[in-house]
C-alpha cells in the first residue's frame, strides 16, 4: 500500500486514520469535502480511495459516480455511519468496490484496503481473454461484448475476469469471495450487489444472457 486519498469531513476520524497509516509508511492525501476530493482524485494517481458517504458540497455517491464516468478505475472503499442495505446498494450502483461502516476496526479496514489494491494491481502474463463474444483487454482492464464497452468498476471487472478465465466452468461463491476479500469476508449482500451490477452491464443491453447463476453453488459464463 503506498498512496491513499481520504475524502472525509470528520476531523476525529481523519486524525485516527492519519496516525495509523502514516505509522505504516503510507502517504495520505486528504479532502474534507466532495468537490475537493473529486478534483484530487481526477488530477492525481492513488492506489485506493477511502470515501465517506455523507460529505459537504458533493455527496460520496456523486463523487464516485463522476469518477467512474470520467473513466477513473481507482478502487473505492465507501466509509459511512449509515448501516442499512439501501445505502450499501447505492454505493455499489455508483461504482464503489467495498463498504465498511463506522465505527470500524483499523486492522480490518487496512486488510480490506490491501485486498482492493492487490486485486487492482494484479499482474498477468496474458494481454487479453476471450470467450464467445466477450473480449477482455487486461492491459487497460476494459471488457467488451460484441464490441460494446462494459462500464465496470475494479470489483466487477475482477469478477468477470475470473469467470472468463474459468469459462464455461462454474466459479463458486466462496472462490469469488476469497478472491475479493480473502479472510475478511463481508456480508453476502455485497457479493450479490456486485453480481447484480455485473449482470446489468454484461447482459441487460443484449438479447441473450451470458452470466448464469448455478443455484447454491456459484456462477458461470455461457456461450450464446
Amino acid at each position: 500500500m503506498k498512496k491513499i486519498l481520504l475524502i472525509e469531513d470528520n476531523r476525529e476520524i481523519v486524525g485516527i486514520l492519519f496516525d495509523y497509516f502514516e505509522a505504516e509508511g503510507v502517504v495520505i492525501d486528504y479532502a474534507d469535502n466532495g468537490e475537493l476530493g473529486l478534483k484530487l482524485a481526477l488530477e492525481n494517481s492513488f492506489d485506493v480511495i477511502i470515501l465517506d458517504l455523507m460529505l459537504p458540497r458533493m455527496s460520496g455517491l456523486a463523487v464516485c459516480e463522476k469518477l467512474r464516468e470520467a473513466g477513473n478505475v481507482t478502487p473505492v472503499l465507501m466509509l459511512t455511519a449509515l448501516d442499512n442495505r439501501e445505502d450499501m446498494l447505492s454505493g455499489f450502483k455508483y461504482g464503489a468496490d467495498d463498504y465498511i461502516t463506522k465505527p470500524f476496526d483499523l486492522e480490518i479496514l487496512e486488510a480490506r484496503l490491501h485486498a482492493l489494491i492487490k486485486r487492482y494491481r494484479r499482474t498477468v502474463t496474458e494481454t487479453s481473454l476471450d470467450f464467445a463474444n466477450l473480449h477482455i483487454d487486461q492491459k487497460t482492464r476494459q471488457a467488451y461484448r460484441n464490441g460494446l464497452k462494459l462500464n465496470l468498476n475494479p470489483t466487477t471487472y475482477a469478477i468477470l475476469e475470473l469467470l472468463c478465465r474459468r469459462a464455461p466452468n462454474v466459479v463458486t461463491r466462496d472462490e469469488i469471495i476469497s478472491m475479493l476479500w480473502q479472510e475478511n469476508q463481508p456480508d453476502t449482500d455485497i457479493l450479490r450487489s456486485h453480481i447484480y451490477n455485473l449482470r446489468n452491464q454484461l447482459d441487460k443491453p443484449f438479447s441473450s444472457s451470458m452470466l448464469i447463476t448455478v443455484p447454491k453453488i456459484g456462477f458461470r459464463l455461457e456461450k450464446q
